[in-house]
Parts: C-alpha cells; sequence; structure tokens
C-alpha cells in the first residue's frame, strides 16, 4: 500500500473542506418512510355489473384524489350462489377473476394504472388485489 498521497488528493481534499456546502444524509433519507394515499373498496355482495360500474368510478376518483394504491376486496367467491346456474364454473369465483379483467380491459383505466397485483395476506389475500396508480397529470 502507498502511504504517499498525491498532491491532486491534497488539494481535492482542501477545496472540499473550504466549501460550505454540505452533504446529504444518507441515514436520515433511508428513516423517512413514503406517505402514500390508500384507499379500500370491498365489493361483496355486489354483482358482476354492479361491481364493473362502482371500480370504475371508485378508480377515476381515487385518480383525481391523487391516491397511489387501492386495495379492493372481492372475496374469494366461497359463498356466491353459483350453485343455482349449471352455466357457471364452481370452481371460479364471480368477482375475484371478472373484476381485475374489466380493468385490464379497459384502456382509459388502464392509462391511470401503473400494476395491479395480488393482495398480501393482511389485506385479504387471494380475496383482494392491489391497483396502484399513476400520478394524475
Amino acid at each position: 500500500m502507498n502511504d504517499k498521497i498525491s498532491d491532486k488528493d491534497k488539494k481535492d481534499w482542501e477545496d472540499f473542506l473550504s466549501k460550505s456546502e454540505k452533504l446529504p444524509n444518507k441515514d436520515f433519507k433511508l428513516e423517512r418512510k413514503k406517505i402514500r394515499k390508500i384507499e379500500h373498496i370491498d365489493l361483496h355482495g355486489f354483482t358482476l355489473e354492479q361491481a364493473n360500474k362502482t371500480i370504475e368510478k371508485f378508480i377515476d376518483d381515487c385518480y383525481q384524489n391523487n391516491v397511489s394504491k387501492i386495495i379492493v376486496v372481492t372475496g374469494k367467491g366461497l359463498h356466491s350462489n353459483v350453485e343455482k346456474d349449471p352455466y357457471v364454473s364452481k370452481d371460479l369465483s364471480i368477482l375475484k377473476y371478472s373484476v381485475p379483467e374489466y380493468i385490464e380491459n379497459n384502456l382509459e383505466l388502464m392509462k391511470k394504472i401503473i400494476e395491479i397485483k395480488d393482495a398480501e395476506i393482511e389485506d385479504g389475500g387471494s380475496g383482494a388485489f392491489y391497483i396502484f396508480l399513476r400520478k394524475k397529470l
């Protein structure tokens, strides 16, 4: 290892010490948490048509109010009345799959959305999903 400090390094160090500029504290930046506006909507008991109209309006309202995350609870479909309709699959719940599909097929809504993903267990697990919204232009 070389114990000699070059003249350039000495000059750079002296220049640094002579300036009153403060360096940002990286540790402080990590302590601050990004505060997000989060909204919830529960679609239990809605028909498919009601749920689609409601979620469309809800996403528009949240986008206008700069909400960054929406938690949509659809339920798992365990208590749906699908047994009464022989043409509906008893393995698939109606809202759980249809609402995200409706959103993804609506180009106007998708312009406001960054991502749609499954919810964590504490927010409803497989009976819910997240919508992350873009910032309003």
